[in-house]
């Protein structure tokens, strides 16, 4: 009796785990041993070949919570946030918003962190005039004396040392993204080349953090 009521349980709590196709599948242990810069910002690493992937949103999502979990990662609010829009991506509005709630920065917030914050959140709670004001807030952010803005543009090296070049405001794109697509999805919103570069049609790229 034992044995076969073990055997239900087991049954029973497989059911209750969500059911991801083959292809997001990954060898867990050895993602949940990188390092943080490894597992987050290696842009051919980690958990973002997963995201890419159709359907695999939520996959990737659980894996950064996973890895969230372990002390190496505590006060990382760079992987809450892209938790946070994997789960957007994936149509966990309520958990997204939860998780970009704790990714606010504290004053002063010279890069306009909190503008970009408060309009991705009015775009899933679809709040028109939120998302309004937080894009006036954050265009009219003033460039900070030690950035190093040219032409409309900032640079700052990647983890890996790659030079990248950022429009100043940062996220100010991905916001009039938003804005042009409000009442659609995060996932359309955030990733649709219509939304994000009407005229270029250039592939979208990952906000600034």
């Amino acid at each position: 009796m034992h044995g076969k009521r073990s055997l239900l349980i087991l049954a029973l709590s497989a059911a209750a785990l969500p059911a991801f196709a083959d292809e997001c599948t990954v060898d867990r242990a050895a993602m949940l041993a990188l390092t943080p810069d490894q597992f987050d910002q290696d842009l051919q690493g980690g958990w973002r070949p997963m995201a890419e992937i159709a359907d695999c949103q939520l996959a990737a999502a659980d894996l950064i919570a996973a890895y969230r979990a372990q002390p190496k990662a505590a006060g990382n609010t760079t992987m809450i946030w892209h938790e946070a829009q994997l789960r957007a991506e994936a149509g966990q509005d309520a958990r997204a918003v939860a998780l970009m709630r704790q990714t606010y920065k504290p004053a002063p917030d010279a890069g306009g962190w909190n503008p970009y914050v408060d309009a991705s959140i009015a775009l899933i709670e679809k709040d028109r005039p939120a998302l309004v004001a937080a894009r006036a807030a954050l265009a009219a952010l003033p460039a900070p004396p030690e950035t190093n803005v040219k032409d409309g543009f900032f640079s700052f090296a990647m983890p890996n040392g790659e030079v990248v070049q950022v429009a100043w405001p940062p996220n100010l794109d991905v916001v009039d993204a938003f804005v042009r697509c409000f009442g659609q999805s995060y996932r359309q919103a955030y990733s649709s080349q219509r939304c994000r570069h009407p005229d270029t049609m250039a592939a979208p790229q990952r906000d600034t953090p």
